[in-house]
């Protein structure tokens, strides 16, 4: 380590190894503050609904297949150019301006987000299947088609 710096290890060690790809499908993860069930109020689950389904909110990046969760999102990210840190930090900051809009005071989300790269033999359509199919084990709803706060380009 050189003069003057200090050792943040937790940091390195998220930091290590974590390369975005042009072109590359990741699942994407984050989650509300302190868990907090935010989009169990039908109003903020419409609003940040909206945001995330809007192109523009995915600049860099397509968003394939998504569902938000009472306390937090799982997205299918398909990478176009860029850093996959920025598209998730602008879609968090997007919701998150929407929400202060209509009167929410506190942070909406955590800072860190966790992402995996699909790998280029895996069954995106399989994996996109098993995002939206969240609510219902979680106990949300008895099918998919019961759940609204879900998209996926298939459809």
């Amino acid at each position: 380590m050189l003069p003057g710096m200090t050792s943040r290890p937790a940091q390195s060690t998220l930091r290590h190894g974590r390369v975005t790809e042009s072109g590359r499908i990741y699942l994407v993860t984050f989650v509300t503050w302190n868990r907090a069930p935010i989009f169990r109020d039908y109003r903020h689950a419409r609003t940040a609904s909206r945001i995330i389904h809007a192109r523009k909110t995915w600049k860099g990046a397509e968003c394939l297949a998504w569902v938000l969760m009472p306390d937090h999102f799982h997205g299918l990210i398909r990478l176009e150019d860029g850093d996959l840190s920025k598209v998730v930090a602008s879609a968090k900051s997007r919701m998150t301006r929407a929400l202060r809009a209509e009167g929410r005071e506190y942070p909406l989300w955590q800072r860190a987000f966790h992402d995996r790269a699909l790998r280029k033999d895996e069954d995106v359509r399989a994996a996109a299947r098993y995002i939206v199919a969240n609510p219902v084990r979680a106990g949300l709803a008895e099918h998919v088609c019961l759940y609204p706060y879900w998209n996926a380009i298939w459809l």
